[in-house]
């Protein structure tokens, strides 16, 4: 399974870069450049986000629990990813690169350059990752929804996307020792 997911992020980043370049782009062009600065503004970030986060699923359950009368716990990552071996490492490493630059960046750039709306980008960006983490149920999905919002918010601010690898890096890393 890792294998795989990392073969089909690895790919989607090398078409990513060739159409790039058919445009006379690269990579920077999109945000992605290295300094100190942005590795402890992605620390911020994290931070940030995980605040966002962390409220978000408060509301979120609490918004469950007043319609059905319960709470659901929601489906854990342990549950998901069971105890990964260590060649899941290079997948982990990969995806804060393929989420960020593609479903961030590339996207954000694109709708804002064809519609002209930072806020048209931002909720674009945010509910493509949203419907993809789905296998965490709807809470869960609309809880990580809260951390997206303030990446997608901070990228259409900035055009900056390592401080935003950084974090969802941070994020991948910290849930890999995790379930390790």
């Amino acid at each position: 399974m890792w294998g795989v997911s990392l073969v089909h992020e690895v790919t989607a980043l090398l078409l990513l870069g060739y159409i790039l370049s058919r445009r006379n782009l690269r990579f920077k062009n999109l945000g992605l450049r290295w300094s100190l600065g942005d590795l402890t503004t992605g620390v911020g970030i994290a931070i940030g986000s995980y605040c966002a986060y962390v409220a978000g699923y408060f509301v979120v359950h609490a918004i469950h629990q007043a319609i059905f009368g319960s709470a659901h716990g929601g489906v854990t990552t342990q549950a998901m990813f069971g105890h990964p071996h260590i060649y899941a490492l290079p997948f982990f490493l990969i995806n804060p690169f393929f989420e960020e630059l593609i479903v961030r960046a590339y996207l954000m750039t694109e709708v804002r350059a064809l519609t002209g709306s930072a806020a048209l980008s931002v909720a674009l960006s945010v509910a493509v990752q949203t419907t993809y983490h789905l296998y965490y149920g709807w809470e869960g999905a609309l809880s990580l929804a809260c951390m997206f919002l303030v990446f997608s918010v901070y990228y259409s601010k900035t055009r900056n996307a390592t401080p935003l690898i950084v974090a969802h890096g941070a994020f991948d890393i910290f849930t890999l020792f995790r379930l390790w």
